[in-house]
């Protein structure tokens, strides 16, 4: 059983940074495509970005685009997700999440991957 536990979420500022990460056990990390997606209070969980299983390819989703940047270490066993500039509108519970089959043109997809983390909440003040 895969097991995702991601930190890095607390209180910034507006155009502040953080760097979320995930750490896997349980699996073979380096075969996964792993992704992040976040959750705002009453509203669905929306895909940020994804990562091959080799992390030669990622996606990002347009409203984060150019300010987040996921990169993974298989070695480690962790992704992670550079926030910078970051907006009240980022303020959301974030999840990693991981993808037992290779990096596809439905990544943007909740319903794709097969492990998700517990989250980490992120809270952006003006």
């Amino acid at each position: 059983q895969v097991q995702l536990v991601e930190s890095g979420g607390e209180l910034v500022q507006v155009g502040g940074s953080l760097r979320l990460a995930c750490a896997a056990s349980g699996g073979t990390f380096s075969s996964y495509t792993m992704g992040w997606f976040r959750q705002a209070p009453g509203k669905e969980r929306d895909f940020v970005a994804v990562i091959s299983r080799r992390g030669f390819a990622t996606y990002y989703a347009d409203s984060v685009k150019g300010r987040f940047t996921i990169s993974r270490d298989n070695a480690q066993n962790t992704v992670y997700l550079q926030m910078n500039s970051l907006k009240p509108e980022d303020t959301a519970v974030y999840y990693c999440a991981a993808d037992v089959d290779g990096l596809n043109t439905y990544y943007y997809d909740t319903t794709k991957y097969d492990y998700w983390g517990q989250g980490t909440q992120v809270t952006v003040s003006s």
